[in-house]
């Protein structure tokens, strides 16, 4: 398995993401773009991207924010990130920017591209969807579901997988309804599932240290959304190949 610092950008902006591969692994391999919460890269994003890398994924964190930024602590990172969705051409730019960088690695297969996030990377996920990209899956974990171009929706590709905490605050029940309205008025092949007294983070063992009552790792629901994530990618891209 291997790790390694990719340099790419977005117009004028560096970004620098992290690439894992399975270098053992030959031929066009599917791929997968993942956006991390709002701080930025950190151990779950990797760890999660090493995961799918053993798999036989080609997996890249993306940098949401330009030279690898991590924010320090919860109130830079919501500036962080409140200063990208801001503006959602260029928040949709920043997304495609990775995507691209990915498709463009030796040993991917470029019709066979996914995109997954966490957090505020779960909806980078959607906006990159409804930006029209060419992916074939697109996973929310935990991520806000509205949109600043709502009816945009009806440009995405592909199948579409969000996983919900049921008792996420910040993610509330009426934001769920209205996203789910929105999905149902287009052709999307698109599902929702939603963990029963899981709040937000559900996916990251490190929520619980925030000290956040919005934020706690819930190990069934991390099991669950996991496992419907790779039933949703073999669905898409076949079973992978040793």
């Amino acid at each position: 398995m291997k790790s390694a610092t990719l340099d790419y950008r977005d117009s004028a902006v560096r970004l620098k993401g992290v690439l894992s591969q399975d270098e053992r692994r030959t031929g066009g391999r599917p791929a997968v773009v993942l956006f991390p919460d709002a701080r930025g890269i950190g151990d779950h994003a990797i760890d999660c991207a090493g995961r799918l890398a053993a798999l036989g994924y080609v997996t890249l964190v993306a940098d949401l924010y330009g030279d690898g930024t991590r924010a320090r602590d919860m109130a830079q990172a919501m500036e962080l990130m409140n200063g990208l969705r801001s503006d959602a051409g260029r928040w949709r730019a920043r997304a495609r920017a990775a995507l691209d960088a990915l498709a463009g690695q030796d040993g991917v297969d470029r019709s066979r591209l996914a995109a997954i996030g966490y957090c505020f990377g779960g909806s980078t996920a959607l906006e990159l969807a409804r930006s029209g990209a060419p992916l074939a899956a697109v996973v929310s974990f935990h991520g806000g579901l509205a949109s600043p171009r709502p009816d945009d929706a009806r440009n995405i590709k592909a199948k579409v997988l969000v996983c919900h905490g049921a008792a996420d605050p910040l993610v509330p029940p009426a934001e769920v309804a209205a996203f789910e309205t929105q999905m149902s008025r287009t052709s999307v092949d698109w599902q929702l599932h939603a963990y029963g007294g899981a709040v937000h983070g559900f996916t990251n063992p490190e929520a619980d240290a925030a000290g956040v009552p919005a934020l706690a790792y819930n190990a069934a629901a991390d099991r669950r959304s996991r496992n419907a994530m790779l039933a949703l990618f073999e669905e898409v891209f076949g079973p992978l190949l040793p």
